[in-house]
């Protein structure tokens, strides 16, 4: 016998860097009933998810589908499984995000080159290149929108960088799909990964992945089944993917017309990814691109009026998310906990070289809306008023209603 209740999150209204609080449609979908992994209409979900996820990622690649587990597995999939040993993988790094996928290039023994700029600053793609024809690198591993600093690195012209220098381009796209501009094949993508607690308005748990002709060719030369399912004529590379759970080669045969197990795959998960694409589409890339752009620009401007500095340079931020200085005096841990006691709602601190200087603030997902930016700015008065913040009574509200109202 237990006396441990069901479980009963608090009410929040989640307003950092992620994750953030997900669409009401997604949790439904994640409460249907589940099926076994080749039921018919298993598979057909699964054949449906990929094609909607090959319109939210502007690609025609056939090899588009869900890795299960967070963003991060994502990001480790492709790394492992597009590198080998001793491979030179080049990571720009911009933020913590960078340090990551050299992390990850590291632990799968690639030989990784970086190059680092200011937290805060964006790289030129000049300077990408200049590294690449120094490196000769076989993978350029980029992160879009870093979380960390609120940037947004430009990809357009990377994609025509490295198919100039013979070098496959990944992008970690987790904090930025869905919210900000991102086209797969226009930009010459060979693999891209994100996560769902975005702006993608759903649970952390699945990752999409989007993988060219070319990364699939490399994959592919790499390609070991595991002995118990294997066939005969299988192949058994020498230099097969050191990770069983994230190599991409069986996965796409899971995913794939051969139905080769693999994992079983996370139903609830499934269903979640499916609906958050569903909801994109509906609404319309552009669209909910839009709705992002205005979201973060009332509340750029809301931080703004109450006195706040923002970090970075702005001209290459992120829509979905902005950082400001915490104001001197103020106690940021605790102004954050104040925020979420007394009003219920998540911002976020950071890491490194920024950690408890400044404050994310999000807006992205089910949560870029008028009312969730309102209430968040009103909050956030109230917390510096009460540390002693001299800010216009109602200025960040005002500001930002005039923002979606068209009158700034």
């Amino acid at each position: 016998m237990t006396d441990t209740l069901p479980i009963d999150p608090p009410a929040r209204l989640l307003m950092g860097p992620g994750p953030i609080s997900a669409y009401p449609s997604v949790l439904r979908a994640m409460s249907a009933p589940l099926v076994g992994q080749y039921d018919p209409f298993m598979t057909h979900t699964m054949n449906e998810t990929q094609e909607l996820y090959r319109q939210v990622w502007a690609t025609e690649n056939e090899a588009t589908l869900l890795v299960d587990g967070t963003s991060r597995a994502g990001i480790e999939a492709a790394i492992v499984s597009l590198i080998r040993p001793g491979d030179p993988v080049l990571v720009p790094v911009f933020g913590r995000f960078g340090h990551l996928l050299a992390e990850i290039a590291e632990r799968a023994l690639a030989e990784v080159h970086t190059i680092e700029t200011e937290w805060g600053q964006v790289f030129t793609p000049a300077a990408i290149e200049e590294a690449i024809v120094r490196v000769k690198p076989t993978l350029l591993a980029l992160v879009q929108g870093d979380t960390s600093t609120t940037m947004l690195q430009p990809l357009e012209e990377i994609g025509a960088i490295c198919r100039r220098h013979g070098v496959l381009f990944y992008s970690d796209a987790t904090a930025s799909l869905g919210g900000n501009a991102f086209e797969a094949d226009a930009w010459g993508l060979d693999a891209a990964t994100a996560g769902l607690q975005k702006c993608l308005g759903g649970p952390s748990g699945s990752a999409p992945i989007t993988l060219s002709e070319r990364a699939v060719e490399v994959i592919r030369s790499r390609k070991r089944i595991e002995a118990g399912i294997r066939e005969a004529g299988d192949e058994d590379a020498p230099d097969f993917v050191r990770s069983n759970y994230f190599d991409l080669g069986m996965i796409l045969d899971y995913w794939g017309p051969r139905r080769l197990n693999h994992h079983t795959e996370a139903t609830s998960m499934l269903y979640g990814a499916r609906e958050c694409a569903r909801l994109l589409l509906i609404e319309g890339r552009d669209a909910v691109i839009a709705r992002h752009e205005l979201a973060g620009r009332a509340m750029f401007a809301g931080v703004e009026a109450l006195g706040l500095a923002v970090f970075g340079d702005v001209a290459h931020k992120m829509s979905n998310v902005v950082a400001v200085y915490i104001p001197e005096g103020v106690p940021g841990d605790a102004a954050r906990t104040a925020m979420l006691e007394d009003f219920g709602i998540e911002i976020g601190t950071s890491f490194g070289p920024l950690h408890g200087k400044v404050w994310r603030i999000g807006t992205m997902g089910y949560n870029a809306r008028k009312d969730t930016v309102l209430t968040t700015l009103a909050a956030i008065e109230a917390v510096l008023r009460r540390h002693g913040v001299a800010v216009p009574a109602g200025g960040g509200v005002e500001a930002a209603s005039d923002v979606f109202a068209g009158r700034a």
